[in-house]
């Protein structure tokens, strides 16, 4: 068998970035091909599927921990990874080992090739499917009670579309992914709803108009149910979320506020931070409801205790590693509607502190209009490269920005964070955003 290191080789070596990937790849026919050869991994385990622009790995992160919290075994599979491509594919929080993960992309690339030799595949599966193939193994072998699935993109064509959920969530939309997806919110809302099955469940909000429209007419053809998560949605006040935590902002700020459940109130207190956030927790909340009525136990507690614990990585992450150096923010802002979240957060829980931001994000993004959002707040900008091909270099996100806030270049990540720790000093505040690569890099260099 391979080593893991081979694995991980072979595995980006099929182009797993969006601009390596052909419109042909996207083709539910051939997943499916290659999940018979398997043995359909992915029907032992009854699964939540979700979809959305933004917001639904956070969603599928809490969903999970509730699930976990209510005593079931619960697979979660996400995308894109922070730092290793093992984070996309956990059982009860635990990251599949470097031996599994080895293991399983053996036999599913034996099986792709097997397929493509004997002509049921017109070429290898894409880095995607190959993944989504050994999550549904992992799944199935270690006999999950659940799995939380996340869309990796759209919705129709995607992947993990070939199971049949037992709930479908569609997060926020918004314009991202255009190549792929379409032009407009309305195009892009027509995938992402492709998870909605005959008769199913879908979990959502009220959010674009054009979503709305999009998603409301899908579930009348398909005689679906829209299940609302308005109800756990905090109203707004000055009061209401509260963001503090006991030991200092640094030590781990928190969203907490009361809500009704079952008739029980409970008190929920979310390390993911910002409106969006709450939108997303309410979602979570909302479709861990419907599982309870569909033969699943979880009480209000497991929900309380779930939201407690969930962990997400990178989206408004604080930390301070030493007490000499400054406070640090990590959120993956790649999209405007990212970009407003993160400006929203950041007013609501520093209000007027200044400070450094440090960015980066792939070429292909609206680098302009993230960058009107953003730059003017931070009292310097220092623009960075992650190591990724599609990464845009400084002079291109110079050239792109287009706005009049001087904008400094660094070699790489761990440069830009030298140059912003010491613009900083220890009582300083650095904000890391943009692409995940980049608030990965970050975070490593970072330990």
């Amino acid at each position: 068998m391979p080593s893991y290191e081979t694995a991980v080789s072979r595995m980006y070596a099929l182009g797993h970035e969006l601009a390596h990937t052909p419109s042909h790849k996207f083709d539910l026919a051939h997943m499916r091909v290659l999940l018979e050869a398997l043995d359909h991994p992915e029907r032992p385990f009854p699964g939540v599927l979700i979809a959305g622009t933004n917001g639904k790995g956070s969603t599928a992160a809490t969903l999970a921990s509730i699930l976990r919290a209510s005593g079931l075994r619960t697979g979660l599979y996400t995308s894109p990874h922070l730092a290793r491509i093992n984070e996309r594919i956990r059982i009860n929080g635990e990251e599949i080992s470097d031996d599994e993960f080895a293991l399983l992309h053996d036999v599913v690339d034996r099986t792709a090739e097997r397929l493509v030799g004997e002509g049921e595949l017109p070429w290898h599966p894409s880095f995607f499917e190959m993944l989504t193939g050994m999550a549904f193994e992992y799944f199935a072998r270690r006999r999950v009670d659940i799995a939380v699935l996340e869309v990796g993109m759209g919705g129709r064509l995607d992947a993990t579309n070939v199971i049949e959920p037992r709930l479908s969530v569609i997060t926020d939309i918004s314009l991202d992914h255009q190549k792929f997806l379409g032009d407009t919110i309305t195009e892009i809302a027509r995938e992402k709803a492709g998870i909605i099955r005959p008769g199913g469940v879908v979990v959502t909000l009220p959010q674009h108009p054009e979503a709305n429209d999009v998603i409301g007419k899908t579930v009348l053809q398909l005689g679906a149910r829209a299940a609302s998560a308005v109800e756990y949605v905090p109203p707004v006040s000055p009061a209401s979320p509260d963001y503090s935590a006991g030991g200092g902002l640094s030590s781990r700020p928190i969203a907490r506020y009361p809500l009704q459940i079952q008739g029980q109130r409970i008190l929920v207190e979310t390390p993911l931070l910002g409106r969006h956030q709450l939108r997303n927790v309410a979602l979570a909340i909302a479709a861990a409801e419907e599982l309870n009525g569909q033969g699943f136990t979880i009480r209000p507690g497991d929900i309380e205790r779930g939201i407690r614990e969930t962990r997400w990585p990178g989206r408004f992450q604080v930390v301070a590693p030493t007490p000499t150096t400054p406070e640090y923010v990590f959120d993956v802002a790649h999209n405007p509607a990212g970009a407003w979240a993160l400006r929203s957060t950041l007013s609501a829980v520093y209000g007027e502190r200044p400070f450094t931001l440090v960015f980066g994000a792939m070429r292909d993004k609206a680098i302009a209009e993230i960058a009107e959002i953003l730059f003017p707040l931070a009292e310097r900008v220092i623009a960075a490269r992650a190591e990724n091909p599609r990464s845009a270099t400084p002079e291109e996100i110079q050239q792109a920005a287009r706005i009049s806030v001087e904008i400094e270049p660094a070699a790489g990540v761990r440069e830009a964070l030298r140059k912003a720790a010491a613009a900083e000093g220890p009582a300083g505040l650095v904000v890391v955003t943009g692409s995940i690569y980049i608030v990965g890099e970050a975070m490593q260099a970072l330990a």
